[in-house]
């Protein structure tokens, strides 16, 4: 992580997958502080939103999620779809994550 990309207090972002409620969340200090939406269908998943809570934005939250997602997704074999702009937008600043499909679900 970078100086930017850091949570408050030196803390990094805890992110499990949350499958019943169709995503990824970010727990700082055992407090949501964000989550990543996403569709499952088949082999391919499509991620649609991010959010990140606004106490806890500008502390990397958001990054670790995409990376937490894509890394999960790439893990297990799925097809990835990005939707969500704030994600689509991650990966363009990501060289590593280029070749991930930016296509409409």
């Amino acid at each position: 992580m970078s100086t930017d990309e850091r949570a408050p207090e030196g803390l990094t972002p805890e992110v499990t997958d949350r499958p019943v409620a169709h995503r990824y969340e970010a727990h700082l200090n055992g407090e949501l502080a964000g989550f990543a939406a996403y569709r499952l269908r088949e082999n391919t998943i499509t991620f649609v939103h991010t959010s990140v809570e606004p106490e806890f934005e500008g502390h990397g939250v958001g990054s670790a999620l995409a990376r937490y997602g894509l890394d999960d997704a790439r893990r297990r074999g799925l097809e990835i779809v990005v939707v969500c702009p704030f994600i689509r937008s991650w990966i363009a600043r990501h060289p590593d994550y280029a070749s991930t499909p930016l296509g409409d679900a």
